[in-house]
């Protein structure tokens, strides 16, 4: 028998005059089944197309129309050596068809870098290339980017820094949803989580990289420009150059002459660098005066010799700047975040991107330290190179990490990480 808590309990009753209001309860349910088997018999479930008028709609990854497009072209190649015709148009077609991805195509951005296929040399150096690359996956996370990792050649006959070319082109004839491909070295971290690229200021221009007009121009100088770092936009322009720079690399007939030529005018050997620099210099009324750009606002790549010493002293001015601006020490998630860059900005309007200003360099790139192959400059040292990778990749994370709760309050230790209290920063 079941005892129930409360005696006064005892089985409702129904009463008479209640029964109208079961039989008219009845009846609505009865008209409500019969409305929901009409409804859901005539529903497809399936999207016939996409609602492009809504801010941002989420990429349809599972459509492709069976119409025929360039893929369906047996001449198309992603390798330098088959050239395509008309991709402007191409692209335009394929965005098209594909609608979900056309919202925001013009902004567009997919980064890409690499390495070699083999284990590093150097016994830190594989741990070092996780750690940029992890760096540049949190940046792409944080803004929206898609990222391709390549490390293998592909294309065999252009090895070491030549590699970038047929990455580039293949990445480029992959994606024509991007409209822009940002290459980054492998040894070039992020170090500034929230800048971005200001690409309403390239409308003109198809190719971008940082360095020194005056040292390219007036001193002939390879050095005067970094092709560790540089942004190409997806279009027929840029295939062109490409196979233009690709002519001057180690698989082209005309190697050894521009061999020569690069040694006569830069004195220094031909590598894809000074090949770049070549192009400025001598074609820059067809290329670098009409679509080609050196950057000279903003660091796309910083050098780290002039970057990591200061980096802690940074730290402290933006510390000072969120003490005071009560917004930005609010807690928030990762996924709002490019607000509280935004709402950073009136605090760095007169810091300018120099050197000497406070503003967090935006990329910091560790040329001649070869984590991977430990053959570093010999202008310094291989502790120097990982004491100053330590910082600027710990410098990168703790703006991460800050939305996670933790921070390295020593940069030049990787391992420790405090938590924050609440008030951060009292």
């Amino acid at each position: 028998m079941v005892i129930f808590a409360n005696s006064n309990w005892r089985k409702p009753t129904i009463r008479t005059l209640d029964r109208p209001s079961i039989f008219l309860a009845g009846a609505v349910s009865s008209l409500l089944l019969l409305w929901a088997f009409f409804f859901f018999s005539t529903f497809d479930p399936k999207p016939t197309s996409c609602k492009c008028s809504q801010p941002d709609p989420a990429f349809d990854l599972q459509f492709d129309p069976p119409i025929s497009t360039f893929y369906d072209d047996p001449s198309f190649g992603y390798t330098i050596d088959t050239p395509i015709q008309n991709w402007d148009q191409k692209r335009k077609s394929w965005l098209k068809i594909h609608p979900s991805f056309e919202p925001k195509s013009h902004d567009r951005v997919l980064i890409v870098t690499g390495t070699r296929s083999t284990p590093c040399a150097s016994p830190t150096g594989d741990h070092y290339l996780l750690r940029f690359y992890r760096n540049k996956v949190d940046y792409c996370r944080i803004h929206g980017y898609d990222i391709f990792y390549n490390n293998v050649l592909l294309d065999p006959e252009m090895p070491s820094c030549w590699a970038k070319i047929p990455t580039v082109r293949a990445a480029m004839v992959a994606h024509p949803e991007a409209e822009w491909i940002w290459w980054m070295d492998e040894d070039a971290a992020f170090t500034d989580m929230e800048y971005k690229i200001p690409f309403h200021r390239y409308k003109d221009y198809n190719f971008v990289v940082h360095g020194w007009p005056k040292e390219v121009y007036e001193k002939k100088s390879w050095l005067g420009l970094n092709a560790g770092s540089f942004l190409i936009r997806n279009c027929q322009w840029s295939l062109e150059f490409l196979e233009r720079w690709a002519d001057m690399g180690p698989p082209s007939p005309n190697y050894e002459k521009w061999t020569n030529v690069l040694l006569n005018e830069f004195k220094h050997n031909n590598d894809d660098q000074t090949a770049l620099a070549y192009l400025l210099l001598m074609e820059h009324q067809k290329w670098y005066g009409k679509k080609m750009l050196i950057e000279t606002g903003y660091s796309i790549e910083g050098y780290w010799v002039a970057i990591v010493d200061t980096l802690n002293d940074i730290s402290k001015k933006y510390l000072e700047v969120e003490t005071s601006t009560g917004m930005l020490r609010r807690r928030h998630a990762e996924k709002v975040r490019e607000l509280y860059g935004l709402l950073r900005e009136p605090s760095l309007k007169d810091v300018g991107n120099e050197f000497v200003s406070w503003r967090r360099p935006f990329v910091t790139h560790f040329a001649g330290c070869q984590p991977c192959n430990g053959k570093h400059n010999p202008t310094f040292s291989k502790e120097s190179c990982e004491d100053g990778m330590n910082k600027a990749l710990n410098f990168g994370d703790n703006q991460v990490l800050r939305n996670y709760g933790f921070v390295h309050r020593n940069l030049s230790d990787s391992s420790v990480v405090s938590r924050l209290p609440f008030d951060y920063p009292a």
